[in-house]
């Protein structure tokens, strides 16, 4: 099969951009004819203001390179990753007259919520799911602009009017089940609405445990829980040592409580094999996050190496993690309730929960599988497309 995959790279790499060349790789290795066509971010200083925020509406440019690469190239299926703000929505029917069909993979929420996080203001946030995003831009809820978060409304309206959404893609790729009900809220196509989990290759193995430690990884932000997960340790202390990972805009409330909570340490921000050498050793993993997420790579890496996970009890962590078998759930931002899970999973079956946890990778996010259910997402787009198999 003929696949061209399509990526809006962003300034601070992230999951995305692993997901994106991860899967580029598993189709190469499976014998198909893969070529990407990316952007990035960095571009943006070079564009000004008024001209990016126009071809995050209607780039016209991108949409004319794409039309030509599949038409040259007679690819079947094009894979869009990330369209915004460079690529924009155009490109879906550019791929789809030059005679491909068409895959978007719904990393995270931007295309029915101006964030891209259904978050706001330290709390779960759907005014604009399925409404006009009116409250996005009163909110400034993209980078805290007023003219940027209208821009991105604008985008969203206008591909909805312009039907975009529901005619130039033939399959979305949701990451979870709870994220595609709420596309489907959104306005999105449920008949076009697929789901695939995201994969790790290659596999790590299970890991030995017994570093008597949890370990948190993450971006520092609100969003991610860090304030729950500080306040908890205040309380845990050296009954379970935490290290933490990452950077972000809390880094010094973390310093701050590295250096005067017993227990807590902190560690930066290390590179992928240092951290899955850490989660191989660790006890549990912390996963405090407010807001619905769209499909963690930390906690597929940690169920890799057989890491218990114990998690907020909120969208799509409430799937991926089974209280009291691969892990426990707490109440979002309820650091008494994070502190109760913490020491039932101390006083409970650890090697069980182990077990469990790789179980869970080995049964549903190993390359293998994620290759078998990609194909037959590519299967139905092009039959939605008309394509012939």
């Amino acid at each position: 099969m003929k696949i061209l995959l399509v990526h809006n790279y962003y300034q601070q790499p992230g999951g995305e951009d692993v997901v994106f060349r991860a899967e580029a790789t598993l189709l190469r290795d499976a014998g198909h004819d893969v070529e990407e066509y990316t952007v990035s971010n960095m571009e943006i200083g070079q564009q000004g203001k008024a001209g990016v925020a126009a071809r995050t509406v209607w780039n016209a440019a991108a949409a004319r390179t794409l039309n030509r690469m599949v038409r040259s190239g007679q690819h079947d299926i094009v894979h869009f990753h990330n369209t915004f703000p460079l690529l924009s929505p155009a490109v879906y029917g550019a791929a789809r007259a030059a005679g491909a069909a068409t895959v978007q993979t719904l990393h995270n929420y931007r295309i029915v919520c101006a964030s891209a996080l259904l978050f706001r203001d330290g709390h779960v946030c759907e005014s604009c799911l399925g409404r006009l995003p009116v409250p996005a831009v009163r909110h400034r809820c993209y980078r805290d602009s007023v003219g940027a978060s209208a821009t991105v409304a604008a985008m969203q309206v206008a591909h909805r009017v312009l039907g975009t959404y529901r005619r130039d893609v033939d399959a979305y790729v949701a990451l979870t089940e709870f994220a595609r009900d709420k596309f489907i809220q959104g306005g999105l196509p449920a008949t076009r609405l697929h789901v695939k989990p995201n994969f790790i290759d290659p596999d790590p193995g299970a890991g030995p445990g017994g570093g008597g430690y949890a370990l948190f990884v993450g971006r520092l932000t609100e969003e991610k829980g860090v304030q729950t997960l500080l306040d908890a340790w205040r309380r845990i202390g050296t009954a379970l040592p935490l290290k933490v990972l990452g950077s972000g805009p809390l880094v010094g409330d973390v310093e701050q409580a590295a250096g005067s909570v017993p227990g807590v340490t902190y560690l930066g921000q290390r590179g992928r094999e240092e951290v899955m050498a850490l989660a191989a050793r660790a006890e549990c993993l912390i996963f405090p996050s407010r807001w619905y997420e769209g499909f963690p790579m930390t906690i597929v890496e940690s169920l890799a190496v057989g890491l218990p996970v114990i998690a907020s009890r909120i969208g799509a962590m409430e799937q991926l993690i089974q209280d009291g078998v691969n892990g426990m759930h707490f109440e979002p931002g309820n650091a008494d309730d994070l502190v109760r899970a913490v020491q039932s999973f101390l006083a409970g079956d650890r090697p069980r929960m182990r077990n469990a946890a790789r179980e869970t990778f080995v049964k549903h996010y190993t390359s293998a599988e994620n290759l078998r259910q990609l194909m037959y997402i590519y299967g139905q787009a092009r039959k939605a497309g008309g394509a012939t198999e």
